[in-house]
């Protein structure tokens, strides 16, 4: 069914109600990119409750999945998701990112949204169908790529924080830059997403890694200071020391180096994840050794037992955190196969500690390679291109 066709139904259900209802957010900045999306939300100017009943007789639904309280219900409709909320205005209280709310107009409803990009309806009316209605400039700060708040963004970030994670959610899925006063009260609220759930963290969290390439996000996040709030190991992955002509690599930015190397791959979140985690064990193992200088023996083991602690507490399911876990405790096995004395009872070894898992594990070490010396990289390589044969030639 097209969209049209489906708005036109949705339409004569708020027509006979005498209700205004609008498309709102998602849809209309997509459909302005060029993005089509099955997910769409509607705002009613009426009772939504009564709006669902309606609407339930009008188009033979079987089920509808209410949310009374919020005044919300949620519907499937040949392969779309529809969401429909009351228009309504918020409150908050300081320390709770649940919001109080009354009844109100589209406008008020509008001005309620995250960022002036997310504040753009659509009229679907017969006599105006399709009249996008921008009260806060959205359709400006989109084709300027900006994130703006449509209100004090100190405000704005105070009353719900998530919104920060938002905020740089959006900048690297759409490529945009935060402009600069929103940018600030991001770092000025930082703190404040101390209040909100984990679980809601680590979806976001989870968007910005999915993205074409997470580094974009997660510097945001460094330069925030949001990282510091919700993932102080990654932060101290930071810096580099040098010591009698020593220095060692800035593991930080190693790490998403490596975090956008697998991104390019198609990697899925789970080996994101292992590319994240690999070297969180350096900054507890580094040592410095005169005749070689820096050393992290050792950080393979220690990042095993940081990332189990990290992924626990970011809620994710034992199954990842049991993926994540393996990766990070063999990432320097592969390379160390090189040379003409390793058995092959070696390679099947590493064959049967990675299992399934061995073509992930494969990936990770090429993307670990980040020298920015050529020679390095050809040797490197070389070395990763052998490894791959000899488990080539076992595994025959």
């Amino acid at each position: 069914m097209k969209t049209e066709e489906l708005f036109r139904k949705i339409y004569q259900t708020a027509r006979r109600l005498n209700y205004q209802i609008y498309v709102v957010g998602g849809f209309v900045r997509d459909k302005l990119l060029g993005k089509q999306v099955k997910d769409i939300d509607f705002v009613v100017v009426g009772d939504a409750m009564k709006f669902a009943d309606a609407l339930k007789k009008d188009l033979h639904l079987r089920t509808i999945v209410r949310y009374p309280r919020f005044g919300t219900f949620m519907v499937h409709y040949y392969g779309y998701q529809l969401e429909f909320v009351n228009a309504r205005e918020e409150s908050y209280q300081k320390d709770s990112r649940k919001p109080v709310t009354k009844q109100a107009d589209l406008y008020s409803d509008l001005s309620r949204r995250d960022f002036t990009i997310n504040t753009l309806a659509m009229d679907i009316s017969p006599e105006h169908f399709g009249r996008i209605i921008d009260i806060y400039h959205g359709q400006e700060d989109l084709k300027k790529g900006i994130i703006r708040t449509p209100l004090d963004p100190i405000q704005t970030f105070s009353d719900d924080p998530l919104r920060m994670l938002r905020a740089i959610r959006f900048a690297a899925q759409l490529n945009f830059k935060i402009e600069e006063k929103t940018f600030e009260a991001i770092k000025t609220n930082a703190q404040r997403l101390s209040i909100i759930s984990q679980e809601r963290i680590t979806d976001e969290f989870n968007k910005i890694l999915m993205t074409d390439q997470p580094s974009k996000g997660l510097l945001l996040l460094d330069k925030s200071g949001l990282l510091n709030v919700f993932f102080p190991e990654l932060v101290r992955l930071k810096g580099v020391e040098q010591r009698k002509g020593f220095h060692h690599k800035d593991v930080f930015y190693h790490t998403l180096e490596v975090v956008d190397n697998v991104a390019a791959k198609g990697a899925d979140l789970k080996l994101r994840l292992a590319a994240l985690l690999h070297d969180i064990g350096k900054p507890a193992t580094k040592r410095f050794d005169p005749k070689i200088g820096w050393t992290f023996h050792g950080h393979e083991i220690v990042g095993q037992r940081m990332a189990k602690k990290i992924l626990r507490r970011f809620k994710y399911p034992n199954e990842i955190i049991q993926y994540v876990i393996k990766l990070v405790g063999l990432h320097l096995r592969p390379m160390a196969l090189v040379g003409e004395e390793v058995t092959d009872s070696a390679i099947r070894r590493l064959i049967f500690l990675a299992g399934d898992d061995l073509d992930d594990l494969m990936t990770l070490c090429k993307a670990d390679i980040t020298s920015k010396i050529p020679k390095k990289v050809k040797r490197y390589l070389q070395n990763y291109d052998y490894v791959l044969q000899r488990i080539n030639e076992v595994e025959e």
